[in-house]
């Protein structure tokens, strides 16, 4: 039976651990060919392809900072010389640095702000070319819901996250009539590697209590979700955000 991606190019980013890596195996398992982007662990990336081929997937890796004009242009070089386009790109990657804004130092605003934002304005630039050329593509931009309600402490990724709303909606208008949709998601507490043990158990209770469906969400939680609107099911939403938090806003 043919899967339901077969013959699909995806481009995820920041797909070496955590959540990118979850949907970057989603869509391998689908029958995705997947260009599994990443800015430096080489050893983690590695097991990533290694665990899509093990299981008769089709994966690249796309090593590239995406803040980088010139390296994002040489990565969808690559990725067009090997796999003709890019059907599906997922702007996963982000970066944090928080601080109060009164501390905060220019250097990690401006970090924050080209991994998170300008990152996926370089992605999103060139991934259309191909989709628009194939009159077929789906965008899909990870955000937060500290672009939503905003964060203490983060109001450089909170306006990087809330600009990456903006941006998908505008994206939006300016392709839907190439049949290209774009969509943004919007997670809440989502367990990974990273932010495991990043919350205290004390505070790790007060924000259960918060959260109707009484458990925090995880990578496959937004893997599931990125499958669907990369579907053909999806193609009638476009311009939309979309929490998945346990219903926390």
């Amino acid at each position: 039976m043919e899967k339901e991606f077969e013959g699909k190019v995806s481009l995820v980013t920041g797909a070496s651990r955590g959540i990118g890596k979850a949907i970057t195996v989603k869509l391998a398992s689908l029958g995705c060919k997947v260009a599994v982007n990443y800015r430096s662990n080489d050893e983690q990336a590695a097991k990533v392809i290694s665990e899509i081929e093990s299981a008769g997937g089709r994966a690249m890796l796309a090593k590239c900072d995406i803040a980088d004009s010139g390296a994002v242009k040489a990565m969808f070089k690559d990725i067009v010389a090997k796999w003709e386009k890019v059907d599906i790109l997922v702007n996963n990657a982000g970066i944090v640095k928080d601080n109060l804004l009164l501390r905060m130092r220019d250097a990690d605003w401006d970090d924050v702000l080209n991994t998170n934002l300008k990152g996926a304005y370089l992605c999103t630039k060139f991934a259309l070319r191909t989709m628009m050329d194939n009159n077929w593509g789906r965008v899909i931009n990870i955000s937060s819901l500290a672009g939503i309600v905003g964060n203490m402490g983060q109001a450089n990724y909170s306006a990087s996250k809330g600009g990456l709303i903006a941006f998908t909606k505008a994206v939006a208008r300016e392709v839907g009539a190439r049949n290209i949709t774009s969509n943004v998601i919007c997670p809440g507490y989502i367990v990974t590697e990273m932010t495991g043990s990043a919350f205290p158990e004390e505070v790790q209770k007060e924000l259960l209590a918060r959260i109707p469906l009484q458990r925090f969400g995880t990578p496959d939680d937004i893997a599931n979700t990125i499958a669907f609107l990369a579907s053909d099911s999806a193609s009638y939403l476009t311009a939309q955000v979309i929490s998945i938090d346990g219903g926390i806003i």
